[in-house]
């Protein structure tokens, strides 16, 4: 069989495939509720490392993971992140496991052995058609991106104190901040009453 035959036959063994797959998908429906499969989460990571130019994946962090870092990090990821990646990095938010695909659990080696540069360069400038936005200032060397890659590093070690600090940093919708107010007043007015004075008792006769 000449070559061009064999090149023929796959591609037309590829084209098939491909209207296969469409067929099944527009007759299955586009739904964000569908977790990706095997070959699509494949390709798409095959595709996104792909698209990293080398050079970004080489860059080694210029920041130390002090405590003031991971601390500012921590702070930063609860207040901006954690709303689709959770305070722990599992993904496990409302937001998160409705995305398409779904916000991975950052704690795993899947993104654990990514390199420092390649984490830099997500978070700088995002990942087209999923819910991760671009964050920092194009072409510049970001400081608060190099030290959420540090956190996101930490986040297999993070403590269950570190954990609670951080929810008091998250961001509260209108119901939260309301129910914080009502129960701060409902504290206040408490306290006011016990602090009441007493009337004095006039000695008896």
């Amino acid at each position: 069989m000449r070559k061009g035959t064999i090149a023929f036959v796959v591609l037309l063994i590829l084209v098939v495939a491909g209207i296969v797959y469409g067929v099944s998908v527009i007759r299955h429906g586009f739904s964000a509720r569908d977790q990706p499969s095997r070959s699509e989460a494949l390709v798409a990571r095959t595709v996104r490392s792909l698209a990293i130019p080398s050079g970004a994946k080489n860059q080694q962090n210029p920041l130390v993971a002090n405590p003031d870092n991971l601390a500012e990090a921590r702070a930063h990821f609860a207040d901006h992140c954690a709303i689709c990646h959770a305070n722990n990095g599992s993904g496990n938010t409302e937001i998160g496991r409705h995305l398409y695909p779904k916000a991975p659990d950052m704690r795993l080696p899947a993104t654990q052995t990514l390199p420092d540069g390649e984490l830099y360069y997500t978070i700088n400038n995002g990942i087209r058609l999923t819910g991760m936005p671009s964050w920092g200032q194009a072409g510049e060397n970001d400081e608060e991106s190099w030290k959420l890659v540090h956190f996101i590093r930490h986040l297999p070690q993070l403590t269950p104190a570190e954990e609670h600090e951080m929810e008091s940093l998250n961001p509260k919708g209108p119901g939260e901040r309301q129910e914080e107010q009502e129960e701060a007043q409902f504290l206040n007015e408490d306290q006011s009453c016990n602090q009441a004075p007493k009337s004095p008792k006039h000695p008896s006769h």
